[in-house]
């Protein structure tokens, strides 16, 4: 019967797909759904972008095994990503019509700047895709055992491109307002029920000393680790243009804005719920632990809980997943054909760049889902794809906005610098996180190349 649920679920999700691919007769249709989305459609789509299995698996056993500060990069951070979205970028950029950050590169700086955006932008969502399509093939191997995880995050690969390649941003819109209703009512009856298992008050009693605390212990290290924990995703994810894409769909400036407040209210809210479900999981069924602790709130609802709580669970879970995978999968797809073909294709017409997208879409997924295939831990996919836009591409997009003295060659260095900084301090293991090395070299070059670079002028943002 669970799986039945399931099958009809997904089936579901794909007819929903297609009669939102209706409304695409162009670029803009598919790449920001005309910009006609309203506040409550723009609101559970940003905030669908970040909710999925990062959230509900990967953060949840980095809570149960460290507690509160195991888990300030997520929630916490990508809460703070969506609030400063709101503040430092939907409003300048909306006015200007643009559809990738990278056009914004083009704009600010020029087209070496956003060639090599570009090429930093699409790297960086491999690793976020690929999480989504491993817990994907996890979901599946837990309902059908036969099933091994590798079929099921291609089984889930094929799904997700299905319904983006042929609605991209009107049916990832839509969907994702009916997949935030289930996540919200899934995960909410799920804490009820453990609530009524086991009081809050005994799980939190259960918990070991310091458990729940929110900042560091002492030493500078742990606040330098702490540091970065907020910056992984709370600022590496700010020039990503899956977020932005959907603010961008918004109706209108004001909309726009509003969506990413209103995303991140529910984001830190919802949030809380799979982490308690987790605690309380670890607290009533501690032999849970010996397996995957990523498994730990799949396993528990499998094997201790009534059949309808399992449908809204897996239901919740599996919403979570699809929205964030397809929204994820569109947005480099879209920056491929809108700034790495396009500029390069002089007589492109509009229906063939639309064509390109598409195929864009199957190119991102079927490398996301090979790279799933070599690597086995959710939360270190979504760290890996979140630094990389850190170190390369948030003080280029800053700078631009916000400090008049920013030059080509003072992007482009930083973009590269960064990256070469983040990259040393891997190879070389450092103690230091090696994205705030990269930060740190990016902030420099954008500096150095700034005021060493030749004098000329740039383009406001007005045109």
């Amino acid at each position: 019967m669970l799986i039945l649920f399931v099958i009809l679920y997904l089936c579901g999700t794909l007819a929903i797909g297609y009669w939102a691919g209706k409304k695409v007769h162009n670029v803009s249709d598919f790449a920001l759904a005309g910009r006609h989305l309203p506040l409550f459609l723009a609101a559970s789509a940003t905030f669908a972008t970040w909710f999925g299995t990062e959230t509900v698996m990967g953060a949840s056993s980095e809570f149960v095994e460290n507690g509160v500060i195991g888990v300030i990069e997520d929630p916490f951070g990508a809460a703070l990503c969506l609030l400063l979205v709101g503040l430092l970028v939907a409003k300048p950029l909306y006015k200007l019509n643009l559809i990738t950050f990278s056009d914004y590169f083009r704009l600010r700086f020029g087209r070496k700047a956003e060639f090599i955006g570009a090429l930093c932008m699409v790297p960086s969502y491999f690793g976020w895709i690929a999480a989504q399509f491993l817990a994907l093939g996890i979901l599946m191997h837990k309902l059908i055992p036969a099933l091994p995880i590798e079929a099921g995050l291609w089984i889930g690969a094929v799904l997700v491109i299905g319904y983006t390649y042929v609605g991209g941003m009107w049916a990832i819109s839509i969907t994702d307002f009916v997949q935030t209703i289930f996540i919200i009512v899934g995960l909410l009856l799920v804490a009820v029920f453990m609530a009524q298992e086991i009081s809050p008050a005994k799980v939190i009693a259960a918990q070991p000393e310091g458990f729940f605390d929110f900042l560091p212990k002492p030493g500078w290290m742990n606040w330098v680790h702490y540091l970065a924990a907020w910056m992984t995703i709370g600022l590496g994810s700010v020039p990503q243009q899956d977020v932005f894409q959907r603010v961008m769909a918004a109706k209108s400036e004001k909309t726009a804005i509003h969506s990413t407040f209103v995303a991140a209210g529910m984001y830190l809210t919802v949030a809380m719920l799979p982490l308690f479900i987790a605690l309380s999981a670890k607290t009533l069924y501690p032999e849970l632990l010996k397996g995957d602790v990523q498994d730990i709130i799949p396993n528990m609802v499998l094997q201790h809980s009534p059949l309808s709580i399992q449908a809204l669970f897996f239901g919740a879970l599996i919403s979570a997943i699809l929205s964030t995978a397809s929204g994820a999968v569109l947005a480099p797809a879209t920056v491929v054909g809108e700034n790495l073909i396009k500029p390069r294709c002089l007589k492109l017409t509009d229906a063939a760049l639309l064509r390109i997208l598409r195929l864009s879409v199957v190119g991102v997924a079927l490398i996301s889902a090979a790279m799933a295939s070599y690597r086995g831990n959710i939360y270190d996919l979504v760290s890996e794809s979140s630094a990389l836009s850190l170190v390369s591409l948030f003080v280029p997009l800053v700078g631009g906005l916000y400090w008049s003295k920013a030059t080509e060659v003072g992007c482009v260095a930083s973009m590269i610098i960064g990256m070469i900084g983040w990259l040393l301090a891997l190879w070389m293991e450092t103690e230091f996180p090696p994205m705030l090395i990269g930060f740190a070299a990016s902030i420099m070059a954008m500096m150095v190349g700034s005021f060493w670079g030749l004098p000329k002028p740039v383009r406001a943002l007005s045109s």
